[in-house]
């Protein structure tokens, strides 16, 4: 049985390397096998939407909208709803494959067995 990896990123461009970081762990960790859930939250919120993910750049570091894309295509990417609220980010504004979450969602899923949390 394969745990399953919540990570929830709460940074952006500010604080670029954390940001990145938790990427490319959830990335890792969806080619690995895992059962991954991201959550974007706080400024992580904005890259939720297009074309965010792809204007975020790091030198030396897998381009975030190459991570965002490995994680969509066999994990789960929730951005905040309190976050995406106050960035006046709605249900239409995010990618494909995105959904909006709160906090009992966000806790069912770090409390369910076997979950391991990360928190960048």
């Amino acid at each position: 049985m394969v745990r399953s990896l919540v990570v929830k990123v709460t940074c952006g461009a500010e604080a670029a390397e954390r940001c990145n970081q938790g990427f490319t762990v959830a990335a890792t960790a969806v080619s690995a096998g895992a059962e991954v859930s991201l959550w974007l939250t706080g400024e992580a919120a904005w890259f939720g939407v297009p074309g965010r993910a792809a204007a975020f750049t790091l030198p030396l570091a897998t381009p975030l909208d190459d991570l965002l894309d490995g994680v969509l295509a066999e994990g789960m990417v929730t951005v905040c709803a309190q976050c995406a609220a106050r960035r006046e980010i709605g249900a239409d504004d995010v990618l494909p494959g995105v959904r909006i979450a709160g906090a009992a969602v966000f806790a069912e899923e770090v409390l369910r067995e076997g979950a391991q949390a990360l928190v960048y």
